[in-house]
C-alpha cells in the first residue's frame, strides 16, 4: 500500500494521532501547504502548484524541494494538482492534510467532495486538520478507534438508505436520512463506533481530541 500525505493550505494542529497517522507516508505539498512540513517533521519529495500564496521565506526555507509550477490562471486548485500527482505515483491510501480551515471555505467544501470521490475510485481517503477529521462514507460498515464521548457527525452528500450507527450515544438502525437533514448532526461515541450505509454517500466528521459541544 502507497501511502501519500497531502499538504493543503487549511489549519493544522500537531497532534499524536496525527504524527502517528503520517509516520511513513510520502509527502506532496501544495502550494502554501508548505508551511506545515516543518512541524510535521517531514520534508514533500514535491512542492506544486501556482505558488500564488507562497513568499519568499517559504521559497528560501524549502530550496532543496523539488518543484512543479504551474500558472495561476488553470482549471484544477493547487490541492487538486497535487492529489493526481500523489495518483500518478500510485497512492492507495491519501491523507489530506489541512483540509479544514483556512480563508476560502470553497475550497474546504471542495476538500470534502474531492475524499468522497476518491472512496468512490477505489482511494482510501482521510481528511484532517488535526483536531477534525473527516472519512468518506459510502455503501458499506466501517469501524472506528474514537475515544467514548468524542464528537462527530455524519453529513449526507446524498439521500442516504439504512443508515445503521452502532456504538453511539444515538443510535439508528438501518435509518432513512435526506439530503440536507441534520437528524445526524452532532452525536457522541459510546462504545465502539460502527457505520453501515446500504445507499448513498456521506463523510464522518469527527472531533477526536476536542471537547467541543454543540
Amino acid at each position: 500500500m502507497a501511502r501519500f500525505a497531502i499538504l493543503l493550505g487549511g489549519d493544522l494542529t500537531v497532534t499524536p494521532r496525527l504524527s502517528r497517522q503520517i509516520d511513513g507516508a510520502r509527502v506532496i505539498a501544495a502550494d502554501s501547504g508548505i508551511r506545515h512540513a516543518a512541524a510535521l517533521g517531514v520534508v514533500p519529495e514535491l512542492w506544486t502548484g501556482d505558488f500564488d500564496s507562497v513568499d519568499d521565506g517559504m521559497r528560501a526555507a524549502h530550496a532543496r524541494v523539488p518543484v512543479e509550477l504551474f500558472p495561476r490562471e488553470k482549471d484544477q486548485t493547487d490541492g487538486e494538482i497535487a492529489v493526481d500527482a500523489a495518483l500518478k505515483r500510485g497512492a492507495t491510501e491519501i491523507l489530506l492534510v489541512g483540509a479544514f480551515g483556512g480563508a476560502r471555505a470553497d475550497h474546504a467544501f471542495l476538500h470534502l467532495t474531492a475524499g468522497i470521490r476518491l472512496a468512490e475510485n477505489g482511494t482510501d481517503c482521510l481528511l484532517t486538520s488535526g483536531n477534525q477529521e473527516g472519512v468518506p462514507l459510502l455503501s458499506g460498515e466501517r469501524k472506528f478507534d474514537y475515544d467514548d464521548r468524542t464528537m462527530f457527525s455524519i453529513l449526507p452528500f446524498s439521500d442516504l438508505g439504512g443508515l445503521t450507527l452502532a456504538g453511539a450515544k444515538w443510535p439508528l438502525c438501518a435509518r432513512t436520512v435526506p439530503f440536507g437533514s441534520s437528524l445526524t448532526l452532532s452525536n457522541e461515541v459510546a462504545g465502539e463506533l460502527a457505520v453501515r450505509l446500504e445507499s448513498g454517500r456521506a463523510m464522518l466528521v469527527a472531533h477526536p481530541v476536542s471537547s467541543f459541544r454543540m
